[in-house]
């Protein structure tokens, strides 16, 4: 498609009609912006809208998200489905046009944006997984990976800590088909940059070992797609184009923060209207002229998938086990079935949880070809690395070992799009305490159902002499309160053989596996019960009743205070039925009459025992009941002084049971 003034007029008014007819959103982008998008999406980037989810296709990211009206444009446009009618409904309730690009909501959306940076992260996730994919499966007569990512950002993108840290990252790497497009246009909400942000934004990307250009003209549509044809011949570093436009180009607030988040109004856009030339005032408008050539492109766009088609059945036939091994990535089906793997549920040794996920880790790297992942420069510590397989470098693109650098944001939202990418099964590992530096990310995988995997390790107080600074409190409650998202605190080594497999299984969302600095006993009960959320691993009914007297409940290393706890309260004459829950919202998910055989209603006496916040503990252990738990910050000592010092011995657990009995 030859994009025109035409065309880029359309894309601008398509996206300012459908703002104005919400009375909602960010028309300054799209006015600003829409010819470096006509020029990437007509002229240069390959994707065929009658197939969205074709293998080869190019990928965009708007990282700049409040854009979507722009996006929503596009893709109306370029006929990925959406309808003149869909745009009237942008914003509004069950449309297909949501105020920020989602995921699975709107054909066409590589991955959900808004939260300004996380695109630019999710672009260099893209741009990686690309590489490792193509590293894995071409040959030198057969390439059946090779196309590129291209994401558009703000001056608020780059302000980000998240996009700072990718950029590095990318760079590092050599992403070289990794191509970031800058709408520079000097204002954010607040007003211009001149207030916040006066860096040299081309040498701190030069810095970084960007390759980097800048196109003077915003409008100069064959300037913007020269550059991005120059981007792409250079291919051993990510590339740059800064695009200077004007925020909300034509209408009658251009160049001010006034036009970045407020419709143009009634009379703004019929301004806009007669400074662009665009006579016609009939909303929602393309012209038949852009029709025309939209149907050429489809047609080019369909030889696109066609030609690589024909390379694939090609493949197929001189390489069947290598296309077989891709089919298998490209399904997301774990290829062995861990609950009848004998030898995954076997162990003996007494372990640290985090020890435990690293023993099953290279189990899984065993079978489990498409595992890719790595840490925050902590794999010595969180334990997280695959001991047969290669680390990632620009040399080594085949390595399935990923070393982020200090970088928790970054690195979540990269894993983000390795799991939007497909073909590959993404963990990433830190420290629990550092889940706040992850959080956003995170969150943005549970809203995508992204099947994402945090080794989160030194889970407590029992970090030790670190100190409160590395001791997590109330991270576990913040975690579980995310919808969809899965939590698993594992008491030894078969409840995380457990965890791991129900994260690996599961499709539709993330799972976080909270691990132990400290060793703990491998208990003879554990095992796939752990699949339940919540199971029994010692009962005493107390004869009398056909009951137990109290229900002890605890996760994580707090497992064996209530283990150790139950013959204790028998001498005492107290019937106490151990209950491990590793996973509460597992354990929610059941059927009422499971939760009912594990947590009887008829026994009010409860106790709940974690090293962390309360928070959440009480909707199990009701008003009859208690909790062992830290609501204070920790404190510098070595681990076992400080179990002790915050109550968390197996003789606390006794007398409060006692008293809960007593009541």
């Amino acid at each position: 498609m030859l994009v025109n003034q035409t065309a880029v007029n359309t894309l601008r008014f398509l996206s300012v009609e459908a703002i104005q007819k919400a009375n909602s959103g960010h028309p300054g982008l799209p006015m600003g912006a829409a010819p470096t998008a006509m020029a990437l999406w007509g002229n240069v980037m390959k994707h065929n809208p009658k197939n969205p989810n074709w293998a080869n296709r190019d990928r965009f990211v708007l990282s700049a998200g409040h854009g979507s009206a722009m996006l929503y444009g596009l893709l109306h446009m370029f006929e990925y489905g959406l309808t003149a009618d869909d745009l009237r409904n942008f914003r509004q309730w069950d449309s297909k046009t949501p105020g920020h690009p989602e995921l699975g909501h709107t054909v066409g959306v590589e991955i959900t944006t808004g939260p300004l940076g996380q695109g630019i992260a999710n672009a260099v996730g893209f741009a990686w997984a690309e590489s490792h994919m193509a590293a894995r499966f071409n040959k030198p007569d057969a390439k059946i990976v090779d196309h590129y990512t291209y994401a558009l950002c703000g001056d608020g993108c780059l302000q980000e800590g998240v996009a700072v840290e990718a950029i590095s990252l990318a760079g590092t790497l050599g992403l070289g088909k990794l191509v970031l497009l800058y709408d520079s246009n000097d204002i954010t909400i607040e007003g211009s940059t001149e207030i916040s942000f006066t860096e040299n934004v081309g040498k701190s990307f030069e810095a970084r070992g960007w390759h980097v250009q800048k196109v003077d003209d915003g409008n100069d549509i064959a300037a913007i797609t020269a550059a991005i044809a120059a981007a792409k011949a250079v291919t051993d570093r990510p590339s740059m184009i800064e695009v200077r436009t004007i925020i909300g180009f034509g209408s009658p607030k251009q160049g001010t923060a006034a036009v970045h988040g407020s419709p143009l109004g009634a009379d703004g856009i019929a301004a806009a209207k007669a400074a662009l030339g665009w006579a016609n005032t009939e909303e929602f408008f393309t012209p038949q002229e852009v029709k025309t050539a939209m149907a050429g492109w489809l047609q080019a766009a369909a030889i696109w998938e066609a030609e690589w088609n024909a390379a694939a059945d090609a493949y197929k036939v001189k390489y069947p086990e290598d296309w077989k091994q891709w089919e298998i990535w490209k399904s997301g089906k774990l290829p062995v079935d861990l609950d009848n793997w004998d030898e995954y549920w076997q162990y003996e040794s007494n372990l640290a949880t985090r020890q435990s996920s690293e023993v099953v880790l290279n189990k899984l790297a065993t079978v489990v070809p498409n595992l890719f992942g790595g840490s925050a420069d902590l794999a010595p510590s969180t334990l997280s690395l695959m001991k047969e397989r290669k680390s990632y470098s620009k040399k080594t693109p085949c390595g399935s070992n990923l070393h982020f650098g200090i970088r928790e944001h970054a690195m979540t939202a990269i894993a983000n799009a390795f799991a939007a990418y497909g073909g590959l099964r993404p963990y990433v590992a830190g420290f629990f305490v550092f889940s706040d530096y992850m959080k956003p990310a995170m969150r943005l995988a549970a809203l995508m159902k992204l099947p994402v995997v945090y080794i989160m390790t030194h889970d407590s107080i029992g970090v030790g002499e670190d100190g409160p600074t590395h001791q997590p409190i109330e991270q576990l409650a913040s975690l579980r309160s995310i919808p969809g998202f899965t939590v698993y605190r594992p008491c030894d080594t078969k409840e995380t053989a457990a965890a791991w497999s129900h994260a690996l299984n599961k499709t539709d969302g993330p799972t976080a596996l909270v691990l132990t600095r400290q060793a703990l006993p491998l208990l003879p009960e554990t095992g796939k019960g752990a699949y339940k959320g919540a199971y029994v691993l010692k009962d005493d009914i107390n004869p009398a009743t056909g009951k137990p007297d109290i229900l002890l409940i605890a996760s994580g290393s707090e497992v064996e205070l209530i283990y150790n706890a139950q013959p204790k309260l028998k001498e005492a004459g107290i019937h106490a039925r151990v209950i491990s829950m590793p996973s509460s919202d597992v354990f929610d998910s059941l059927p009422c009459a499971e939760k009912e055989a594990v947590m009887p209603k008829d026994v009010r006496a409860r106790l709940a025992v974690e090293a962390a916040s309360s928070y959440g503990w009480h909707k199990y252990t009701g008003l009859d009941g208690d909790v062992i738990s830290i609501d204070t910050f920790g404190a510098s000592a070595p681990a076992g002084k400080l179990f002790e010092a915050f109550g968390l011995t197996v003789d606390a657990v006794v007398e409060k049971a006692k008293a809960i009995c007593k009541k």
